[in-house]
């Protein structure tokens, strides 16, 4: 089995990080919003060395090669709420359990070091395989925004997760 791991991204992952989100078996599936430019995933970086309590841009890595990336950001400081979003893999190390062995990580971090009590991410309803995914690595289905976003002229449903860190024990 590949070692899986994870780091805090940095000014020499923007040209992985680009060709990530925007490739075309990647991006259909992430949030309209993300930061799909060169300079936006370098503000997400500048962001997550300044602030590393509140936002973090991750690189995924397998047995150290670049394979993905995952983010938080902080929503809640007084409930210790963090957000997640924007975990991909590259196609080229898919099938092979990358996204859970390192979200598994990231959860425990998040929690562990970080000190969150809370975990919440949100799927396009149509993306079946983060949805899988999601109970897979322990989060809880908690409800579904109804035909919430456009996306591609068309509405779509929001799946709303939560992971609290009773659920790691």
């Amino acid at each position: 089995m590949a070692e899986v791991t994870f780091r805090r991204a940095r000014a020499g992952d923007v040209d992985f990080l680009l060709s990530l989100v925007t490739h075309d078996e990647v991006a259909p599936f992430l949030a309209a919003g993300r930061a799909s430019d060169r300079d936006a995933l370098l503000a997400e970086i500048e962001r997550s060395e300044a602030e590393p309590e509140a936002f973090g841009r991750f690189v995924i890595e397998v047995d150290g090669q670049p394979a993905g990336s995952m983010r938080f950001e902080r929503v809640n400081e007084r409930s210790r709420i963090a957000q997640l979003g924007g975990l991909a893999v590259h196609p080229d190390f898919r099938s092979r359990g990358v996204a859970v062995a390192a979200t598994r990580q990231f959860t425990r971090h998040l929690v562990g070091e970080l000190g969150f009590h809370r975990l919440q991410l949100e799927v396009y309803g149509f993306n079946e395989r983060a949805l899988t995914h999601a109970e897979r690595v322990g989060f809880t289905r908690e409800g579904v925004k109804r035909r919430a976003y456009l996306y591609e002229g068309e509405w779509v449903d929001g799946v709303l997760f939560g992971l609290v860190e009773e659920d790691l024990e």
